[in-house]
């Protein structure tokens, strides 16, 4: 598949991520998450100010279901959203009510591998039951925790060839990478490329991280459609 460029708004103010978002859709990314910080702090609300303000565009609703799937995706979807995200960590039961969700509402399902060891296992069981797509997620906590601990920074990259070789989905990484890393994932077989914290959002204040940033995301999509 061709590139898709995703901008994760990881957010918690509402007019400041619609803004964020504008921008981002003016630069060239093609969709829009509401990124968990903002699915916290505004929930529903934040989804359908987003789908009022850019209607024809994709959402993903980063909630990290574990429980309640196909309620949450329900919910998602009648806000606005097009895509929901659940957990590899889940219970099977609790995927397989997204997925009925997904196809009741018409709605794709992301399925996030965050926290599994064996992170190629997890995707292959996400797409047997039924997600359409595979987040290969290396968490903000896990990798900032070990690196104090260690001094080793963990990364999707470290699996990312394991992931993609387990699955017939797409594929996207999402965790701590850099712009050029984030640049090289579809060569690498990700072809979902997602643009947030550090790269376009600040990890810990939550905040737009350039002052400049139509000018660094018009330069990333440029480069990932090269």
């Amino acid at each position: 598949m061709n590139p898709i460029v995703q901008i994760s708004l990881d957010l918690t103010d509402i007019n400041e991520a619609i803004e964020t978002a504008r921008i981002a859709l003016e630069a060239g990314v093609d969709w829009l998450e509401a990124g968990t910080p903002l699915i916290l702090a505004e929930g529903l609300h934040g989804v359908r100010a987003l789908r009022k303000e850019f209607p024809d565009t994709p959402i993903v609703a980063d909630l990290k279901t574990m429980d309640g799937g196909y309620l949450e995706a329900e919910m998602m979807a009648k806000a606005g959203a097009t895509h929901v995200v659940v957990m590899a960590r889940a219970h099977p039961e609790t995927i397989k009510c997204v997925v009925k969700a997904g196809r009741d509402f018409g709605v794709k399902v992301m399925g996030d591998n965050m926290v599994f060891e064996d992170k190629a296992a997890a995707s292959k069981m996400l797409e047997d039951l039924g997600c359409d797509y595979i987040v290969h997620h290396t968490g903000f906590d896990e990798r900032n925790g070990i690196f104090a601990d260690t001094g080793k920074m963990l990364s999707p990259l470290d699996d990312l060839d394991a992931v993609v070789n387990a699955v017939s989905i797409p594929v996207q990484a999402v965790g701590g990478l850099s712009i050029e890393q984030a640049i090289s994932m579809p060569k690498r077989g990700a072809p979902l490329v997602v643009i947030g914290a550090p790269l376009a959002i600040d990890a810990h204040s939550f905040a737009v991280a350039s002052n400049d940033l139509k000018t660094v995301l018009s330069e990333i999509t440029r480069r990932i459609r090269e």
